[in-house]
This record gives C-alpha cells, sequence and structure tokens, in this order.
C-alpha cells in the first residue's frame, strides 16, 4: 500500500459510510479509523463488507491534547504509508450545562477545532505531497440557515474556549455553533498558507470544508436527552422529505448519503486542485458573512498556536516551518 486515508470520528455515521465508500474507492490504500472507541468493530465491519483487509483501527482520544500527542507518537513509530487524504471528521455536540476538557477548554470547541488543529500539525511530516484535507463543517456556523440552535457569534479565540455568561454563552447548545463557525475560519487561514506551499512547488497540498447536512439516525445527538435523542434516531430518518419542508432547506440527508459525498470532496479529481473552498451537497458554496473575516481568522489561528504548541517544534508544524525549503 503506497498511501494512506486517515479519517477521524469514522466508527459510526457519517465517518463510517464515508471509510465505507473511501474502502471501495480505494482499495490500494490503508485507510486508518481514528476514533475514541472501535464502535461495532467498525474497521472489520467494512471488511468484511468489502471483502477487503485495508481498513485498519486506531485509538485516539480528542478530548485530550496528550492524547492527541500521544496518537501522532504512535503514528510515527509505525510504517504507515504517506497519508493523501486527511479526514478531519470527528465532532461532538452537546446539550445543558457547559463540560470543559481535563486541559480546561470548553469541550466542544476543543474536540471540534482545537484538538484536531494539533492532530494536523503533527501529522504534517508524514503527508504525502498532493496530500488534501478535509474538514466536517455544519451549516449551524452560518445564522442565515434555517438550522434550529443557537447562532454562532465569534467574539475571541480565548472567549471560545473559555465562555462566560457576559459574552451570552451559558449552555453547551450555543458552542456546537461557534465550534464550527472555529474550524470554517480556521480552514481559510490555513489557505492562506498552503497557497505559497503550491505557489512554490515545496507541496501540492489543499483544503477544504464540507457541510453533510442534518443526519437524522447519527448519534450526533448521543449527549441530548433521551427523548430528543430517540427521536432522533428512530423517528426523524423516516421523515427527511418532511423535515426539508418544516426546516426550510434541502440539506437533510441519511448518513450513507452525506457519507458518499464528504468521501467525493475529499478525494474526487474534480477537487484536487480546489482549495479553500466550502461545500454542501455535491458543490462549492458561500458561507456564512462572519466566516470571512480575516482579522478574525488570523486571531483564531494565532491564538490556538499560542495555546495548543509547546514546543519550538510544534510551533514550526503550526506554521509549516519545519518543511524543507
Amino acid at each position: 500500500m503506497s498511501r494512506s486515508i486517515l479519517i477521524t470520528g469514522g466508527t459510526t455515521g457519517l465517518g463510517y459510510n464515508a471509510a465505507l465508500n473511501l474502502a471501495r474507492a480505494f482499495p490500494s490504500h490503508k485507510i486508518i479509523i481514528a476514533s475514541r472507541t472501535n464502535t461495532n468493530n467498525a474497521a472489520e465491519s467494512i471488511n468484511w463488507t468489502t471483502k477487503q483487509s485495508n481498513v485498519v483501527y486506531m485509538h485516539l482520544d480528542l478530548s485530550s491534547l496528550s492524547q492527541v500527542r500521544a496518537f501522532a507518537s504512535e503514528w510515527s513509530s509505525q510504517s504507515h504509508p504517506p497519508i493523501e487524504f486527511l479526514l478531519l471528521n470527528a465532532g461532538v455536540q452537546l446539550a445543558g450545562p457547559l463540560q470543559f476538557t481535563k486541559d480546561g477548554y470548553e469541550k466542544t470547541f476543543a474536540i471540534n477545532h482545537m484538538n484536531q488543529a494539533l492532530l494536523f500539525s503533527l501529522l504534517t511530516p508524514y503527508l504525502a505531497d498532493n496530500a488534501r484535507i478535509t474538514i466536517t463543517g455544519s451549516g449551524t456556523h452560518d445564522p442565515a440557515q434555517p438550522w434550529p440552535v443557537p447562532p454562532a457569534k465569534y467574539t475571541t479565540a480565548e472567549e471560545l474556549a473559555h465562555p462566560s455568561s457576559s459574552a451570552g454563552v451559558t449552555d453547551a447548545a450555543q458552542c456546537y455553533s461557534n465550534s464550527k463557525l472555529a474550524s470554517l475560519m480556521w480552514s481559510y487561514a490555513l489557505e492562506r498558507r498552503l497557497a505559497p506551499l503550491r505557489d512554490s512547488g515545496r507541496k501540492n497540498w489543499t483544503v477544504a470544508s464540507f457541510c453533510p447536512g442534518m443526519m437524522p439516525g447519527t448519534n450526533l445527538a448521543r449527549d441530548l436527552n433521551p427523548v430528543v435523542r430517540w427521536v432522533f434516531k428512530n423517528i426523524m430518518p423516516r421523515l427527511i422529505p418532511v423535515l426539508r419542508i418544516v426546516v426550510g432547506s434541502k440539506n437533510i440527508h441519511t448518513a450513507d448519503v452525506s457519507g458518499a459525498a464528504l468521501a467525493r470532496i475529499a478525494t474526487a479529481e474534480e477537487f484536487r486542485g480546489v482549495s479553500g473552498g466550502y461545500f454542501e451537497g455535491g458543490g462549492e458554496v458561500k458561507s456564512s458573512e462572519a466566516s470571512y473575516d480575516e482579522e478574525k481568522q488570523e486571531e483564531l489561528w494565532t491564538w490556538t498556536v499560542k495555546s495548543v504548541a509547546e514546543s519550538p517544534e510544534e510551533i514550526a508544524r503550526f506554521r509549516l516551518r519545519s518543511l524543507d525549503a
């Protein structure tokens, strides 16, 4: 196997279906599903379904910076082929009181943005020269869209990491849309740093963000109250045509449909040279007005490096200065 594909959060729902599509499309690639738990023996299930053996599971706890570093260290110690496709797909949506990681950061922001940004930076030495990075986003980042969640409000990265009631953030529901806006802004800031690498011929790396839409039946609602969780998982998947009318959006799909779309955006030749875009369904669309604020994008990038990198080597990797000139 000459290349790897790494997907975070690939054991259930969107990630599982994306990994299944990737396994079918790239039988000669080594596909690594990285997640906190190997739910339903996902890798074995995909291998059984495809009658192949190219999918493996690796433990990755994205709620902990030290665990992200442990994963990167384990990766470096193994003989994985260069990563051609990196799908930063894992995400969490919480409800109720604010929750914080052991590192002291708001949990949604840490998992959906901070710790996956660290993962990307630590894995840069292992990316293939033509690597494509795809970040799973959400339309909830855009207040103009009709999703039934509190609208995203970006003040500063520090405020998202340590929310305060003075900024109007008092429960975890607000933090999800905030975190998705942050991850999208980070992708735009990353693109500004990748463009010179492509222009100079050093690396042909590209980045994209993808919104899978609402996906009834997945485990994204696993941390919501039991009644909502049961309805979301068992009733709503049968009502997708009705939901599209009620919610006012066509971007509501089953996980297998969105998983196939994610795999396509991440790997299809037609998108390989397209970088810095935001995608829904099968094509590129505009993101929210707030997401294009370059000053806030750079504030987020600077804060992330300052808060997450713990050594000169990690800072260099974040800033892509560790790459050969």
